[in-house]
């Protein structure tokens, strides 16, 4: 895989003053900084297809100076869909437009990723900005309106509201294999679209999560019960899907490290876990956490960096740290403490889409700021902070 940019091209006073804002190396992908955009579901796809909403929303990213944009969970298979408007690889007709988006991400120095994703009993959800709200009949065919059964390790229900989650049925050891060879094939899509690194996932309560957790995997097989059996499907789909994956490319994981849930998912399994994903060649892990019912989570800034740092040290892992990364001081400190390798933004991002490029401003960069921005761009804007005495001009 050809380097997406040239470090030696980035402003030297950067790469000097602040290691956020550093070249990143993943395998043979060279990345200009250690900020990602984290997928994030859209809800806006018709047949698993992206479409101009999808470009639009993954290239203001690009422009903004992001290091790794990371396409939201895009499904296996059909019924691996969390919502009938996901978007999905299980085609070869789905490969073309987001063949696209990753041709303009790279036109910007910026690298392309891809969450390649099951739902599992968390599939055949209701689009979340319907607030509960079943589609009109007249809007169901525009909408690429669809309905199932969703699969899962055990026939359990994510919580007890029918009118939110089905009872999903329980995979046979055959559909199992057939889910593995999906995201085998859907790896393949993602090289054929020029993909740079793929992510695996395996949190927020969806499929491989649920195979890995005792709250919802309750299987007597030999994919459920102890720790190593709740971890062979998961580990199976990783070894199969690195076999195919080009070795040069990057391959992660995301991983709610934690259920927080008594009697569920906890940091020491994360860690015997991420051993085991380091041996099979997965090169970085995603740090999330949650996603079953009841979860004691308290969403505050940074509330997960300590999960990326527990996992970087017990694994011997480069970890990525999520989770209400605001503020750019404490993102370059998460940083420089170790306690992650890079940072994913989410919400931040959708915020302000050009986070990276006021980060450079915010870290002192002085004139060199204005390097990160587009040419069509960044003088401009550096002319009207040296009128308005902003930014680095601010004490000029």
């Amino acid at each position: 895989m050809e380097t997406t940019v040239d470090p030696a091209a980035f402003p030297v006073h950067m790469r000097g003053m602040s290691k956020l804002l550093s070249p990143y190396s993943i395998k043979s992908v060279t990345l200009k900084n250690r900020v990602a955009v984290a997928p994030m579901c859209q809800y806006s796809s018709v047949d698993g297809m992206a479409d101009d909403w999808h470009f639009a929303h993954l290239a203001r990213f690009a422009i903004g100076g992001f290091g790794l944009v990371i396409v939201e969970a895009t499904s296996v298979t059909e019924e691996g869909r969390i919502t009938y408007g996901d978007l999905g690889f299980w085609n070869d007709d789905q490969i073309a437009p987001l063949k696209r988006i990753v041709a303009f991400l790279h036109s910007q120095g910026t690298a392309a990723g891809i969450q390649l994703a099951h739902a599992g009993r968390k599939a055949s959800s209701l689009i979340p900005w319907r607030n509960g709200v079943p589609e009109r009949e007249d809007e169901k065919a525009a909408v690429g309106y669809a309905d199932w059964v969703p699969v899962a390790p055990s026939a359990v229900r994510h919580t007890a509201e029918p009118s939110i989650y089905k009872v999903p049925h329980a995979l046979s050891v055959a559909e199992l294999g057939a889910i593995r060879d999906a995201f085998v094939a859907s790896a393949r899509r993602a090289d054929a679209a020029g993909f740079d690194l793929v992510e695996v996932h395996a949190a927020h309560g969806y499929l491989l999560n649920q195979f890995l957790s005792p709250v919802a995997n309750k299987r007597d097989d030999a994919y459920g019960g102890s720790l190593a059996n709740r971890m062979r499907f998961p580990l199976e789909v990783v070894e199969a899907v690195r076999a195919v994956w080009p070795q040069t490319k990057a391959l992660a994981v995301r991983l709610s490290v934690q259920d927080a849930i008594e009697g569920g998912w906890t940091v020491e399994d994360s860690i015997v876990l991420c051993r085991e994903l380091k041996t099979l060649g997965v090169d970085i892990i995603d740090c999330s956490s949650g996603g079953f019912e009841g979860a004691r989570v308290k969403p505050e800034p940074n509330y997960q960096a300590p999960l990326a740092k527990a996992v970087r040290d017990g694994a011997g892992i480069p970890t990525m740290a999520v989770g209400l990364i605001n503020d750019a001081h404490e993102a370059e400190a998460i940083i420089t403490s170790g306690d992650a390798d890079m940072v994913a933004l989410a919400r931040t991002a959708l915020d302000d889409p050009q986070w990276p490029l006021n980060a450079a401003r915010t870290l002192g960069a002085v004139d060199e700021a204005y390097s990160f921005w587009p040419k069509q761009a960044g003088y401009a804007v550096k002319i009207r902070d040296r009128v308005l005495k902003r930014g680095p001009f601010q004490s000029t």
